[in-house]
């Protein structure tokens, strides 16, 4: 009869103090987990917040309303963009 595969799993080993580890201890208990699963949770939550917030610009009203502005009423190009397109051509050619 074949077996059902395991679930790869890695090891992360940290220190820490005994006051920590007995805090994260008392919060998996009221949540009712593992302090393994508590730790496991409690690290995906915080690397997905951190991961969303650096993906995720956010403006306020004022610089929303000007960066709309700038899209669909964008300025004309200076000398300087000019002169910077036409070294990109020379060099890259007609690359989009």
């Amino acid at each position: 009869m074949p077996t059902a595969p395991t679930a790869q799993v890695a090891r992360i080993e940290a220190r820490i103090s005994p006051e920590l580890k007995a805090m994260f201890q008392t919060a998996a208990d009221i949540e009712n987990i593992t302090l393994s699963e508590f730790l496991t949770k409690s690290a995906r939550e915080a690397a997905q917040d951190i991961i969303s917030n650096h993906k995720v610009l956010k403006l306020s009203a004022e610089d929303s309303r000007a960066f709309a502005d700038a899209i669909l009423n964008p300025k004309e190009p200076n000398e300087a963009l000019k002169q910077a397109m036409k070294r990109h051509k020379q060099e890259l050619g007609n690359v989009s």
